[in-house]
């Protein structure tokens, strides 16, 4: 048995916008991450010496670019700690989705190990090394739902209306790079002020008329199998892509619908159904392992 298990937890972006382009190349944007009940899982055993081992399943991805061996180091280094950990990989999430599948399993790493490791770092000094990782890290390590500007990781936690979500996986990856190094993208929409906030609590009616993503456009020009599968979910709702993509989504009121939808789709295509969270559910297990401890 491992010493401890998490989810990976998946996220949309329910918006997207792109401000400008910043001299260091990073974009400015302003985001919406909606944290899901659904996601990868890992499991972490302690080693006797330092070693860091990671078994990723299926996935061929070299040890030194793994995000999660690249967290575990990266806390090691931060830390001095000398313990090791051997961690395995279910993965559930679709690479280059745009959910934020190595994103959530590096910081996953980074909480999973400050607490077998006793590294006693707080969750913003945790964040701090999941930006080093990259953009998206911080917000799975704060680990709520959350308002993001900056490139993603000036974070302000919201709360939004419960809904379930279809998402649907094409086939086929998409390259975050190539998307923000295309001229054709769009970079210079309008900022949304904080005042559209509504003290942080943010109905279906704010979140369908803020909906909308600039890279979609690019995207589905890009890549016809994106386009497909917006086009086949629009026929049921207002569909969106998540990120650079390349998953597309819709909400719903009751997961059943959304099930049933997903029931109907062409043959071959694969889908999720899932449910809007605001705690991740990293840190729901996390506080659960802390009382059947006493930690």
């Amino acid at each position: 048995m491992p010493d401890l298990q998490l989810p990976a937890p998946a996220k949309l972006n329910l918006f997207l916008r792109i401000l400008g382009r910043r001299e260091d190349g990073y974009h400015r944007l302003q985001t919406l991450f909606q944290l899901l009940d659904f996601g990868d899982q890992l499991d972490f055993e302690l080693r006797a010496n330092s070693e860091i081992s990671v078994d990723a399943g299926s996935l061929q991805i070299p040890l030194q670019e793994n995000l999660i061996y690249r967290a575990a180091h990266l806390l090691q280094q931060r830390t001095g700690c000398t313990g090791g950990a051997y961690i395995r990989l279910h993965k559930n999430l679709p690479l280059g989705g745009g959910i934020g599948g190595g994103s959530s399993d590096a910081a996953t790493t980074l909480l999973g190990l400050n607490q077998l490791w006793q590294c006693h770092l707080t969750l913003n000094e945790l964040a701090q090394l999941g930006r080093q990782l990259g953009a998206d890290v911080p917000v799975f390590v704060r680990g709520r739902t959350a308002w993001a500007e900056g490139i993603g990781e000036v974070l302000t936690p919201v709360v939004t209306e419960t809904r379930h979500y279809l998402v649907l996986v094409p086939d086929c990856q998409v390259s975050t790079a190539a998307v923000f190094g295309d001229p054709r993208l769009t970079r210079d929409s309008a900022p949304i002020t904080l005042a559209h906030l509504r003290d942080r609590w943010l109905d279906s009616e704010w979140l369908e008329e803020y909906s909308g993503n600039d890279c979609q456009p690019l995207v589905e020009s890009l890549y016809p199998a994106v386009r497909a599968a917006k086009d086949w979910l629009q026929q049921f709702a207002r569909a969106h892509l998540t990120g650079t993509g390349a998953c597309v989504f819709a909400a719903f009121d009751s997961a059943q619908t959304a099930e049933s939808i997903l029931a109907k789709a062409p043959a071959g295509w694969r889908g999720l159904v899932a449910a809007g969270v605001q705690e991740s559910p990293a840190h729901r297990q996390l506080k659960a392992v802390s009382k059947i401890t006493g930690a």
